[in-house]
């Protein structure tokens, strides 16, 4: 029976080779084009050198506790609510030994990490990511001919995830250039090159699969995806077009092993070319800054700001020293338009306003209760606007009286001195405070909570919790179908939210 079973499933295989041979027979050869372009070769050969290893080193202490910060299988966390929380993972983040705990007795060890990195400028200029050299002692650019060169870090960039270093060459470096990356299509060919698992010199090609991607990063998310395998080392490394131009800068994968699934991301040089710019001649950015808090125009708030269609960015709040504030630009406020660049998305203006030189004149158009208008703003700078101001420590008197009144699945209260405490309110929020939210309402489902501030109602300042009821009344007379609040948390950010009257 043995043998009678063998000869049949040999007498199957054989039937089953001679029918794929029938079928590759059959089958018309593929285009070369859809094999991949035949061009990759030549611009691997005359990119690699230019494509550089960086080895940083750095003093850790040995763990305290197995599984603890840094340790194996760690994985950096992203903000809370990003669609990439579980598989997003940012390169060497999980470096053995980061964030550890100095055990008693114990010495530092030295902690080695690879990442890649390419030449701009022939005299030594190298870029790389911020996360490959953010806490390294020593920096080592090691070339394709096995020269190992010092480094000095010129500069980095957090939001960006960039920085520029600088090595010292006895002799001219191979360098390559950037290429305008807003001129890159979906489906066209790109290579990476880098040194995924410290295998330097690694050539892997793809298509670019999509563009202006947001992983909830940072504030400037506009990713090129691409195929191309890009695996843990690559981080820093440049992305190719077909011309052996650089498009962008391997930053980020999504892999729940650690691996290569197939999605990759890039910082894209036009992103990139800037910073890389300013770092590289001020050792700092220099980003405009317009003072302003936003937030998504959803279809429920354009309704009530009558907005059509639902565009722009949301001002939810405006620092009282920043440079929105002397232009007229107010909380509720739409941006539909910033230095005669279209703002279709919320997360479009920090990104122009970013690039727009510190200390211009510039237009902004607005939607203010339905109708356009223009604010000329003079740009100031992003860093000293993120400089900290010492809290003021004065406080107006807040009468302490309890007139408690339930709307909109909300019970409300005006504020009083124990409800400042009980929910650490700073004295800077006004308003009416949220005592409680009905589990069952739209906006428990907003995530409004207990001691969040409720603000305005339509615009219009809110002081006690009688005048709610009457303003939401007053909304259902006119047939409003929404109530759009400005509520602020304890800590006095603003946010608006839109709840149905009904």
């Amino acid at each position: 029976m043995a043998r009678l079973f063998t000869a049949i499933a040999c007498t199957t295989r054989r039937a089953v080779l001679t029918t794929l041979a029938v079928a590759a027979l059959a089958l018309p050869a593929l285009p070369a084009q859809a094999r991949g372009p035949e061009k990759i070769a030549d611009v691997a050969e005359q990119v690699i050198d230019a494509v550089v290893n960086i080895s940083t080193s750095q003093a850790a202490f040995a763990e305290t506790r197995p599984g603890g910060p840094g340790g194996p299988g760690a994985r950096p966390q992203l903000p809370p609510g990003s669609p990439f929380e579980e598989f997003f993972e940012e390169f060497f983040k999980n470096r053995r030994g980061q964030g550890d705990t100095p055990a008693p007795n114990r010495p530092p060890r030295r902690v080695n990490s690879l990442g890649s990195g390419f030449v701009i400028d022939a005299s030594g200029i190298v870029v790389t990511n911020n996360h490959v050299i953010a806490e390294a002692d020593e920096i080592t650019v090691i070339f394709t001919d096995g020269r190992r060169l010092k480094a000095e870090v010129l500069g980095k960039d957090q939001k960006t995830d960039l920085a520029v270093l600088r090595v010292k060459s006895d002799k001219p470096l191979k360098a390559v250039k950037f290429a305008d990356s807003d001129k890159v299509r979906l489906g066209e060919w790109v290579i990476a090159i880098g040194n995924p698992f410290s295998l330097g010199g690694t050539v892997t090609a793809g298509i670019v699969s999509a563009r202006n991607r947001d992983i909830n990063s940072g504030p400037y998310d506009n990713y090129i995806q691409t195929d191309a395998s890009i695996n843990r080392g690559n981080s820093g490394g440049p992305l190719f077009n077909m011309d052996g131009e650089v498009v962008g800068v391997n930053t980020a994968i999504i892999s729940p092993s650690g691996g290569s699934i197939g999605i990759g991301f890039a910082v894209p040089s036009k992103t990139a070319m800037p910073v890389i710019d300013q770092l590289r001649n001020f050792g700092e950015t220099r980003r405009g800054w317009l003072g302003v808090k936003i937030q998504q125009v959803t279809d429920e708030i354009a309704e009530s700001l009558n907005v059509k269609p639902a565009r722009g960015a949301l001002i939810a709040g405006v620092d009282d020293k920043g440079p929105a504030k002397p232009a007229g630009i107010e909380a509720g406020d739409v941006v539909v338009k910033f230095d005669g660049k279209d703002i279709k998305e919320m997360r479009d203006l920090p990104r122009i306003v970013a690039d727009t030189p510190v200390g211009k004149d510039v237009p902004v158009v607005i939607i203010r209760k339905g109708k356009e208008q223009t604010k000329t703003v003079k740009l100031g700078r992003l860093e000293d606007g993120e400089k900290p101001v010492p809290a003021s420590t004065k406080s107006e008197p807040t009468p302490e009286k309890s007139v408690v009144q339930r709307t909109l699945g909300l019970q409300l209260s005006d504020m009083t001195d124990a409800l400042r405490e009980k929910y650490k309110i700073k004295d800077s929020v006004k308003g009416v405070v949220i005592t409680e939210v009905d589990a069952a309402s739209v906006a428990a489902d907003k995530r409004l909570t207990a001691g969040s501030v409720l603000v305005a109602i339509e615009q219009e300042q809110i002081t006690n919790a009688a005048d709610v009821g009457t303003r939401v009344e007053a909304l259902k007379k006119a047939g409003k179908k929404t109530a759009l609040l400005l509520v602020a948390t304890s800590a006095g950010d603003m946010l608006f939210v839109a709840l149905p009257i009904n």
